[in-house]
């Protein structure tokens, strides 16, 4: 497989969805708003949410002048245009804005009004004041594509894509006042051109990633002093383990950090591009691929991924997992410990081709950007909340008729895990005379996964018993119940209890009645004798001495009065069950 160029893939986020891919369940993902060009296009580089609960973002076109904007978004989807760029203070902002320590915002763009041309450094007020900070002339850096951090010291760092001494960009840290400091010139051996931001981790120092350069010209990992020291931690081989990693890293919670490759050389991608890995690294330099993309579950990966308070990782794919929209419209996946998941398939009603990279808030919902689709085909903001549901295979289970203190044969409810996250399994409770036999749900039920629970009925009284079982977890339909219910019978019943015949004559015989034996038991019922009193006799019977478990039969008992008057007897029949007799009250009249 032949490697695109630097240009071709890191630019490949600009094609246009057109088609529409399968569509994620809609009670987790919601588009909350749909850029129309007048208040932006495109935005790229996803969102921060500020002190004030608000998200503030950038888009790369749009807007009053065309060259982007600086936007406000409130949680429920309102839009404000903080600052729309005019190429004389800035055009394409591209890194992700910060809030800094004084409250105001901080980015970069991509390029400028200046003979130059190379973008610039700006801060920006939650008013929409907006002040250039620095404007690069090529010499100190060129299109500053990654952003800034604030680090500890309080000055903001950040990288040029391009130009510096070397002209393969820079490393370099501003002033809140903007004097700006080129701290690293890339030489090609150990790196070029790095196109995402720093960040700066627990040991102080500054990590990042380069597009190009290192020893196979793909693309390197590097550390960096606050002096300006390099020191490149890993250089990607396209065959091994992916190349271009066009995002910049985070620090996981281990300590190792954690990073995409926009593409790679194996002859099982199935795009001619190239289509991804998800890596980790450790500080000492040691790399493992987490994840190799194969287009069925997107490819190019250039948002970069972040660790979820679940500890899982999430992140985005451009394209991919979609034949419907030309190379794919792009994904939202999750890395877990032992698999890959695909969350979200974007189609182009729903936005296309995500490139931010995704921020969680504090009630676990994430919020991220498409470069394009939406209702005007120019980008979108989406909230996606990643949550277990339960599908249950029944709401209610009967069991029927069931002998006083015997166990029925179990029956099963199936649960389903339907939602997008791990279902953690809190309790189990049942109650009446229902017991669960068995449990193959454990603590935690994986997404798609299903497990059974076996339920018994053991009645204790006579008549119907009614009972729920309670299964209580971390679906937003927590407790779900199912209602279960029987009846409590006898061993053996014989039915009517009571028959009373019209008035007969003396010496005559009447119509039959007919009475059934039912067998409630699981075994066989035997011994059977049956015996009538008074002027009541069996005319005719499908009882024989035994009785099949669940089984019944009838017999026929007619009225030939021997007097006048009012006369009684009773049908009895004897068995082995442990409430044998059965009997039924027999009355009838003789005139």
């Amino acid at each position: 497989m032949a490697k695109p160029g630097l240009i071709q893939n890191a630019c490949i986020i600009l094609v246009v969805c057109t088609a529409t891919a399968i569509a994620a369940s809609a009670q987790t993902f919601t588009t909350i708003f749909s850029f129309d060009s007048t208040n932006g296009a495109n935005p790229s580089a996803g969102l921060i949410r500020a002190t004030d609960g608000n998200f503030y973002g950038t888009t790369k076109k749009g807007g009053a002048n065309g060259w982007g904007t600086v936007f406000k978004i409130t949680p429920e989807g309102t839009i404000t245009t903080l600052h729309s760029f005019d190429y004389t203070d800035g055009a394409y902002p591209s890194g992700r804005l910060i809030q800094a320590a004084d409250g105001n915002f901080y980015g970069t763009t991509e390029q400028d009004g200046g003979d130059g041309d190379y973008g610039t450094v700006f801060k920006i007020t939650p008013g929409g004041r907006l002040t250039n900070l620095h404007t690069f002339r090529y010499s100190d850096g060129a299109y500053p594509f990654g952003g800034l951090i604030q680090a500890t010291d309080g000055k903001f760092y950040g990288t040029t894509s391009d130009g510096g001494a070397n002209f393969n960009g820079t490393v370099f840290k501003i002033t809140s006042g903007g004097i700006l400091t080129t701290l690293h010139s890339f030489g090609s051996a150990e790196g070029a051109f790095p196109w995402a931001g720093l960040i700066q981790a627990s040991d102080g120092n500054f990590y990042g990633t380069t597009l190009g350069g290192g020893a196979f010209g793909d693309g390197t990992v590097f550390q960096m002093t606050s002096g300006g020291t390099l020191t490149t931690l890993h250089s990607f081989d396209p065959y091994l383990d992916g190349y271009h990693p066009q995002a910049g890293l985070i620090q996981a919670t281990n300590g190792n950090f954690y990073g995409t490759t926009s593409g790679d050389a194996r002859p099982s991608c199935r795009y001619p591009l190239g289509c991804g890995t998800v890596f980790e690294l450790t500080p000492g330099g040691v790399l493992t691929t987490l994840h190799s993309f194969d287009t069925t579950d997107g490819h190019y990966p250039i948002g970069g991924v972040i660790q979820s308070s679940d500890g899982n990782f999430y992140g985005t794919t451009s394209a991919g997992a979609s034949w419907r929209c030309q190379t794919g419209c792009g994904t939202v996946f999750e890395i877990t410990a032992g698999s890959t998941l695909t969350l979200h398939r974007f189609q182009s009603t729903d936005g296309a081709y995500p490139s931010g990279r995704l921020i969680q808030i504090t009630d676990g919902a994430f919020y991220g950007t498409t470069v394009g689709g939406g209702a005007s085909s120019s980008g979108t903001i989406f909230r996606f909340v990643v949550a277990p549901a339960v599908t249950l295979s029944s709401t209610s289970l009967p069991f029927g008729n069931q002998v006083l203190e015997q166990t029925s044969t179990a029956k099963k409810v199936t649960v389903k895990n339907s939602g997008t996250a791990p279902l953690m399994v809190k309790r189990l409770s049942i109650d009446g005379t229902f017991a669960i036999s068995a449990n193959t749900c454990g603590a935690v039920l994986d997404i798609g996964k299903t497990c059974a629970l076996s339920i018994t009925f053991t009645p204790t009284v006579l008549g119907k018993v009614a009972g729920t079982l309670t299964l209580s977890d971390d679906a937003s339909n927590s407790p779900q119940m199912v209602l279960l219910w029987g009846t409590g019978v006898e061993p053996a019943t014989l039915m009517p209890l009571a028959a009373a015949y019209a008035s007969q004559v003396v010496g005559t015989t009447s119509m039959a009645k007919t009475f059934t034996l039912t067998n409630y038991q699981s075994v066989e019922l035997t011994g059977i004798k049956i015996s009538t009193s008074g002027d009541f006799a069996v005319s005719a019977t499908t009882c024989t001495t035994s009785l099949a478990a669940k089984g019944r039969c009838s017999i026929d008992i007619v009225f030939a009065p021997k007097a006048t008057g009012a006369r009684a007897g009773k049908l009895s029949v004897s068995n082995s069950a442990s409430n044998s007799p059965q009997a039924s009250s027999l009355n009838g009249t003789g005139k």
